[in-house]
């Protein structure tokens, strides 16, 4: 897969090792869910229609079984999100994330969570504390960033990624993920 375009920031894109600098603390017990967590400075970049790069794929697993595969989706837009369980930010935007799924399940926009960290327990105990609707895939040795490594790669957790309909990144929010400009990122590529 070529890549037409330059990588700002790749830090995501490394070893798994990495992320860990860029996320929530390394323990995971619920005392600590709202402490040792170097933050996303929630910055939201778009990317406009004629400067995205190529389209990006990869497949993977979920907690429940079923095979994902971006490449498939296409024709409609996909929202990505990289999360994991005992990351205090991640356990805030769940809601929020699940009212836009709600909201834009009917017109075709497909989400799919990236975890980084969890085993399939604590990962699953998470979507049912939060009545996550849609799946997630683990990515422990980070093989998904790597495939997400591009000008607007994830860079931090949580990070959230709008694909257009043509599986090309057309927008990232890196850190919590205000629901209102996710929003409006959703309906401008919808709009396209």
């Amino acid at each position: 897969m070529s890549r037409s375009f330059v990588t700002r920031r790749a830090a995501l894109a490394l070893p798994l090792g990495v992320l860990g600098l860029a996320g929530c603390a390394s323990t995971d017990t619920s005392e600590r869910y709202d402490t040792g967590y170097v933050e996303g400075s929630g910055v939201s970049t778009e990317v406009s229609v004629e400067k995205r790069g190529d389209a990006y794929d990869f497949t993977g697993e979920t907690f429940d079984g079923e095979t994902f595969t971006l490449s498939e989706k296409r024709g409609a837009p996909v929202v990505l999100n990289v999360w994991y369980a005992s990351c205090a930010p991640c356990r805030k935007e769940a809601p929020d994330l699940v009212k836009l799924h709600e909201k834009y399940a009917g017109e075709g926009v497909e989400f799919i969570g990236i975890n980084v960290r969890d085993e399939a327990g604590p990962a699953q105990a998470f979507e049912k504390k939060f009545s996550i609707p849609y799946p997630s895939i683990p990515d422990r040795d980070g093989a998904i960033l790597y495939a997400l490594r591009g000008q607007v790669s994830p860079n931090a957790v949580p990070s959230t990624l709008v694909f257009d309909k043509q599986g090309r990144v057309a927008a990232r929010i890196s850190g919590l993920a205000d629901p209102s400009i996710l929003s409006a990122m959703i309906d401008r590529v919808l709009a396209e």
